[in-house]
Order: structure tokens, then C-alpha cells, then sequence
């Protein structure tokens, strides 16, 4: 079984990466999803003209990840709605998210620390 790590890096406007990143602190469905394993949520630094987050999962192997891609199509097509979330502020700001990219990698080696 080889593991994979599937990437949505998330570009955003500036200064409103908390408010995304606070979309993710609580677990949802993929964390009980089979063959889930862990999620991490990553905010590059440094950017001049906007934020980013990447949002990194990794699964016990791709067809896990294919799996949870496909029953999150399947809801969507039979009528689930999308969570809202309110603005960070309460004023109704406009969704902060300007893209989103999905990259998928296969887990070639892993080095753990030494006991």
C-alpha cells in the first residue's frame, strides 16, 4: 500500500487567511472518511499580494482520496449545500478565496525521527 498526499493550495486575499484557516480548525466528514489519516493546515509566509494555504491530507493510498473525491461530487450533484460561513467580522465580506489549486503526491520515502 502506498501512501499519498493530496494538496488544495488556496489563494486568498490578503490579511483574510485567518478567516479561511478558521474553516478548517474543527474535523468534518473526510476525517472519518476510510483511510483518511491526517490533516495539516499550512499558511505560507511572506507573500506580498496575497495569502495562501495549503491544505494537506494524507491517505492510506490514492484510491482512498479518489473514494472521498467522488462522495463529495456525488453530494453536490444530489442537492447538498455548501456550508456558509458568516465573515469573521460580521459584516459580510465577500468570499475572501481569489483560486484553488489540487496537487496529488505519491509518498516515495519517509524518514521518522531516530528512538
Amino acid at each position: 500500500m502506498t501512501q499519498m498526499i493530496a494538496v488544495n493550495v488556496i489563494s486568498i486575499e490578503k490579511g483574510r487567511a485567518k478567516e479561511v484557516a478558521d474553516r478548517f480548525a474543527n474535523p468534518k466528514s473526510v476525517h472519518t472518511f476510510p483511510g483518511f489519516i491526517r490533516m495539516e493546515v499550512l499558511q505560507k509566509e511572506n507573500l506580498e499580494d496575497h495569502d495562501e494555504l495549503h491544505i494537506c491530507t494524507t491517505w492510506n493510498e490514492e484510491a482512498d482520496f479518489k473514494n472521498w473525491l467522488e462522495s463529495r461530487a456525488n453530494g453536490k450533484a444530489h442537492g447538498e449545500q455548501q456550508e456558509k460561513k458568516p465573515a469573521a467580522d460580521g459584516e459580510g465580506k465577500s468570499n475572501p478565496i481569489l483560486g484553488a489549486e489540487l496537487s496529488t503526491y505519491t509518498v516515495v520515502h519517509r524518514h521518522l525521527p531516530a528512538e
